[in-house]
């Protein structure tokens, strides 16, 4: 039997010592080799057609055309998984690695960097498996439009079960293609929206802080990162810290070093079996793309506590798995296309909603 054919990785990388790291990793996984290597996006943009790479490696910070635009020429022209591969995490990169997620990449992972570091083996596998794992996505073309503003969306359809409470948090978790889908919920709900919104999204731990900065730019509700004691109020968003579970106890948002759950720390299944236990028939659970099933049995939880439950369809999901998941347990009380989303979240929290 012969072996299955190797992922082709297109990097795309300036720095002649990141190119031959880069090089390195990639070629000692035996699931990956490099169909080539690009010192900037314009050759990257030539090269496509020629080598026909399964998954592309991009930096961010490039000679002439950045990342962010990168991404757009690359999801217009030749759609393609790509995984963005950051160096400096805390500076105005991180909006254009964020933006270059909104644009359509899948991933955003951290360079290696020194061996010497301590958890340079760790972050050189996750930074291997990423790449693996997004050249198993399908994309689509993503159409650059003249102003990148949200579109308007079409009402949802009619309530599928009578709705007479009043809600007191909002729940959301995504995974990959999550930025981009919890930004077009997010702006979608009014400013003054009047429930606290905490949000798990699954993202390397070092990225979590600026993550957090980009959303608080990009959304016209305040976005602050999660610490344990802290108080939450309506219509404000709180993001899960890098690494440590996210719940909330007596209106208090509380952070957990427990174990993984579903492999994820945070956990989407933590998060809502969290709002089931303390609002029950109060919360609303939102599940969005995302690869995996992390999020299915707490959405499941959330529901059987009464609470209202949704999961992205696989219409609009970059990926089905976590929705398509709480599908399947019977854990969501409706699925809707991501340009819906919002608006049912608007009817569900109206003063008229259930009347």
């Amino acid at each position: 039997m012969s072996d299955p054919r190797k992922v082709r990785v297109l990097v795309v990388e300036d720095s002649p010592v990141v190119q031959e790291l880069l090089v390195h990793l990639i070629g000692r996984d035996p699931r990956l080799e490099v169909a080539a290597v690009a010192s900037s996006a314009e050759v990257a943009l030539r090269l496509l057609d020629k080598i026909r790479p399964d998954v592309v490696s991009l930096d961010i910070r490039l000679p002439g055309m950045n990342g962010f635009e990168a991404t757009k020429r690359i999801m217009n022209q030749h759609p393609l998984p790509i995984v963005v591969v950051a160096n400096d995490v805390h500076d105005a990169s991180m909006n254009i690695s964020m933006n270059a997620l909104r644009a359509g990449a899948l991933a955003v992972v951290e360079k290696p960097g020194s061996i010497s570091r301590a958890d340079y083996d760790a972050v050189a596998r996750h930074l291997c498996t990423q790449l693996y794992a997004m050249s198993q996505v399908r994309v689509i073309r993503q159409r650059i439009r003249a102003a990148d503003r949200p579109l308007a969306a079409a009402p949802p359809p009619p309530v599928p079960e009578a709705i007479e409470r009043s809600y007191e948090v909002l729940g959301l978790v995504a995974s990959t293609g999550g930025p981009n889908a919890l930004v077009k919920v997010l702006n979608g709900l009014p400013t003054a929206f009047p429930l606290p919104i905490l949000v798990v999204q699954h993202i390397g731990a070092a990225f979590a802080a600026g993550f957090a900065t980009w959303l608080d730019t990009v959304c016209p509700q305040s976005v602050r990162l999660a610490e344990s004691g802290m108080e939450v109020a309506p219509g404000r968003i709180y993001v899960a810290a890098g690494d440590r579970h996210l719940l909330v106890d007596r209106g208090r948002l509380r952070l957990s070093d427990d174990a993984p759950v579903c492999g994820q720390r945070p956990s989407g299944d933590v998060l809502f079996a969290s709002l089931a236990d303390r609002y029950g028939a109060g919360a609303i659970g939102v599940l969005l793309t995302g690869m995996g099933e992390d999020g299915a049995q707490g959405l499941l939880a959330l529901r059987q506590a009464g609470g209202y439950t949704v999961a992205e369809d696989a219409s609009t999901a970059v990926i089905h798995g976590m929705p398509g998941a709480a599908v399947a347990l019977g854990g969501a009380v409706e699925e809707l296309p991501l340009h819906k989303i919002a608006a049912r979240l608007t009817e569900l929290v109206s003063p008229n909603a259930g009347s």
